[in-house]
C-alpha cells in the first residue's frame, strides 16, 4: 500500500499551484501534506467542476491535497483549461472551510479484535490502555474519506484520534482479508478485497466497497464520512454474505440540500 502523505497541523494551505500533467490534464496542488483545509478545497473544486465544467473537461480525480483535471486537448489547450480552473478556485476557496460536513454519512458495522482485528491487542498494549478503550476511540471518531486509492474503492480516512497515530507494521502481511479496518500514519483504511498490507488491523466490516456492475462502481466518494458501530464477528460475516448477494447495504444519511 502506498505510504500516505505526512500529515500537517497547519490550519491554512498555501495558494494553489497549477501545472500541466502531460498534454491533457491540469494538476492543481493545494498543499504538500495532508491538511484539512487543503482537502476541503480539493473537494470544493471537484464539486465546482461537476456543476460548471469548462468546454473540453473530461473528469477530475481528487487526492489528499491535489486534484487532477483531465481535458480533451482537441477541444481546449492547457492555458485555456488552467484559466477556466483558476476562475473556479475562488468558489473553491470560499467553500473550503474545514470541519463542515460535505458528503454522505455512512454507518458501518465492524467487529473489533480477535480474528477480525488481530492487531487490536498490540495497539492497546502499546498505548497502555484496554482494547475497549482503543475501540471507543475508533468508533467515537467521524472518519472522512480524503481519497480513494491503492485498490478500487479503498478509502483513505481522516479523523483518526491522535492517540491512534501509529506507524505501519515492520513486516507487512501477505494477505489481509477483505473488509479489514486498519490504521497507520494517522489514517484509517478499509481493504475492499484480500490483498497484502502493512497497516494495523483493528477490525472488519461487511460493507462491499466496489462492484464493477454498480453505477458508480465505488460505494464511497471523497468527502463522505463514516461512523463505525461495534458488531459481532458472526453478524459481520452474515452481513458480508448478504452484501455480496446484493441483499444488504449500510445505512446512509444523504448529503443535505444545503
Amino acid at each position: 500500500m502506498t505510504e500516505p502523505i505526512e500529515k500537517s497541523a497547519a490550519e491554512k494551505s498555501a495558494a494553489p499551484r497549477l501545472a500541466p500533467a502531460g498534454d491533457a490534464a491540469v494538476l492543481v496542488t493545494f498543499a504538500d501534506r495532508i491538511d484539512p483545509r487543503a482537502s476541503a478545497a480539493v473537494l470544493a473544486l471537484d464539486e465546482a467542476l461537476r456543476w460548471d465544467p469548462f468546454d473540453g473537461f473530461i473528469e477530475a480525480t481528487p487526492s489528499f491535497a491535489a486534484l487532477l483535471a483531465r481535458f480533451d486537448p482537441l477541444l481546449v489547450d492547457y492555458e485555456e483549461a488552467a484559466e477556466a480552473i483558476s476562475a473556479l478556485l475562488r468558489i473553491a476557496d470560499e467553500a473550503s472551510a474545514p470541519g463542515a460536513p460535505s458528503g454522505r454519512l455512512w454507518r458501518f458495522p465492524a467487529a473489533y479484535g480477535g480474528e477480525a482485528g488481530p492487531d487490536l491487542a498490540s495497539v492497546a498494549a502499546h498505548l497502555s490502555v484496554s482494547e475497549e478503550a482503543v475501540v471507543a476511540l475508533h468508533v467515537g471518531a467521524e472518519h472522512q474519506v480524503y481519497m480513494l486509492g491503492f485498490l478500487p474503492g479503498a478509502p483513505y480516512l481522516g479523523g483518526l484520534p491522535p492517540d491512534l497515530d501509529l506507524p505501519r507494521l515492520a513486516e507487512p502481511r501477505v494477505a489481509v482479508p477483505a473488509g479489514s479496518v486498519a490504521i497507520a500514519g494517522g489514517l484509517s483504511v478499509i481493504y475492499p478485497v484480500q490483498s497484502p498490507g502493512g497497516w494495523r488491523l483493528l477490525g472488519r466490516t461487511p460493507v462491499a466497497l466496489f462492484s464493477p456492475e454498480a453505477d458508480p462502481p465505488a460505494l464511497l466518494a471523497p468527502g463522505d464520512r463514516i461512523r463505525f458501530e461495534p458488531a459481532s464477528l458472526e453478524d459481520v460475516e452474515t452481513l458480508a454474505t448478504r452484501a455480496a448477494a446484493g441483499e444488504w447495504r449500510p445505512a446512509v444519511d444523504e448529503r443535505s440540500a444545503a
